[in-house]
């Protein structure tokens, strides 16, 4: 047998499917110390060990049995894969609306690449047709791929070519817009665009997946018809990251651009709007307001694009001990802006002080926000925070970090007025700050708590 039918698979690994003629991509069934495994060898990162077979299992899953616990391997059927998704045209539908879906990238336009073992944005915004057909029945789809890219080098630049395809799209005369985006820093661009789009005629909806397509538990599919329904059906005009609700597969929740955050790194449900309830929650054909305030759909063309971002801008999360250096040595390096993420209501040590004094003398804005996620800034209520304050800080009410951070570089993009960035960054848009949040906008479920099991139990098992 070649060595070219053992992708990937070098030293033991390659001895062993030697020994026993299996094929990568053939079905087997492989004989261990830990039991019985059925399914298919799959090929190999070329950057791996050769420790470990690689099989996708009759579940939907990989996994990687160790070489050293295999007894016996029998190859019972072969059958090359084919990951690609083809890519179709999507058919017309007399009477339903238009949306345009915009592919960026990550999870939710991605496969796995086995050459690599890494799973890579390769899927392009028309081959997602061909993975969910089911959007045929939901509204007239054109798509356009403006980047392929992980959400993690999406940027400022991205930012700004996207608002300004999206004021195309309005002008166009398009009913929604869909954003399909990496979850990684799918808040930063939610918040970019409710700053760089306002009083938007149309639904502006971004979203991802948690979990790739190639994974029998992927939420793509489900996240995609919940984000088209809500573009093309729902009268709610805002910027909004559309993502599970629960982890099961029941509803989506509709968050707020400037009020959302990733909240775990693998769930399914890992985005929450903070501070705040989600506008609404949506399943593939019907949408159910939660907040009674947010921006109703119009049939005009107008749209508000202000596409300006300054990356001179960084954020400081204080710890214990913190030296005044680093503060002042992003000052030296030209930053005009610094979000510091503060402990309590808004509080660093005072060895901080003279870079607080440094950074005001230079005409650099410092503004605070909380590494508690919820809640408010409050500094008047200790001498640390009123030291602050006199020292040039600016509190920011219930507003995000990372909100802010996007903010910040939005606002010095128009002005560097140390007075104008105070005014601006006071002045909400989009919710990202709040008089109040309401009394259940504060709701941590915290396993091992009695009326928490209760409810798993009756609610969601």
């Amino acid at each position: 047998m070649s060595d070219d039918i053992f992708q990937g698979y070098k030293g033991k690994a390659l001895e062993l499917l030697k020994k026993y003629k299996v094929r990568v991509w053939g079905k087997c069934v492989v004989e261990t110390t830990r039991g019985k495994f059925e399914g298919t060898v799959l090929p190999r990162s070329e950057n791996d060990d050769d420790l470990h077979i690689v099989m996708k299992i009759i579940t939907g899953y990989n996994i990687g049995v160790d070489v050293e616990t295999i007894s016996s391997m029998k190859e019972v059927d072969y059958k090359k894969a084919n990951y690609k998704i083809p890519e179709k045209e999507f058919p017309y539908t007399d009477g339903l609306p238009q949306v345009k879906l915009f592919g960026t990238g990550g999870t939710i336009a991605s496969r796995l690449d086995y050459r690599t073992g890494a799973v890579i944005p390769a899927f392009s915004p028309g081959e997602l047709y061909g993975a969910v057909p089911e959007l045929a029945g939901i509204c007239n789809l054109e798509t356009e791929k403006v980047f392929a890219v992980f959400s993690e080098n999406m940027g400022p630049k991205q930012y700004i070519s996207l608002a300004k395809a999206i004021e195309k799209e309005i002008q166009n005369g398009v009913d929604g817009i869909v954003i399909g985006h990496g979850t990684d820093t799918l808040q930063h661009t939610a918040a970019a665009l409710s700053f760089m789009v306002q009083n938007s005629p149309v639904p502006i909806v971004l979203v991802g997946s948690q979990r790739s397509s190639d994974r029998p538990s992927s939420d793509a599919a489900l996240n995609l018809m919940h984000a088209m329904y809500t573009a093309g059906h729902s009268d709610i005009a805002e910027v909004m990251v559309c993502m599970f609700g629960p982890t099961s597969d029941e509803y989506g929740f509709l968050h707020q651009g400037t009020r959302v955050r990733k909240m775990h790194s693998s769930y399914r449900s890992t985005f929450r709007t903070i501070g705040d309830t989600p506008i609404a929650s949506v399943t593939r054909d019907a949408f159910t307001p939660i907040k009674k305030g947010y921006n109703h759909r119009r049939k005009d063309k107008e749209v508000t694009i202000k596409p300006y971002f300054n990356d001179t801008v960084t954020m400081l999360y204080y710890y214990t001990g913190m030296k005044p250096d680093v503060m002042m040595s992003m000052v030296d390096m030209g930053y005009k802006g610094i979000i510091i993420i503060g402990t309590g209501l808004g509080h660093v040590n005072k060895e901080l002080y003279p870079a607080l004094e440094y950074a005001k003398e230079k005409g650099v804005s410092v503004f605070m926000t909380l590494q508690t996620i919820w809640g408010y800034v409050h500094m008047f209520v200790y001498d640390t925070g009123r030291d602050m304050m006199a020292k040039g800080v600016i509190p920011l009410g219930n507003m995000l970090s990372e909100t802010a951070y996007v903010k910040l570089g939005w606002v010095l993009g128009q002005t560097d007025d140390p007075e104008k960035v105070k005014e601006m960054m006071l002045t909400p848009i989009s919710a990202d700050m709040t008089e109040r949040e309401p009394y259940n906008g504060y709701l941590v479920y915290q396993g091992g708590a009695s009326e928490v099991a209760d409810f798993i139990k009756r609610v969601h098992k």
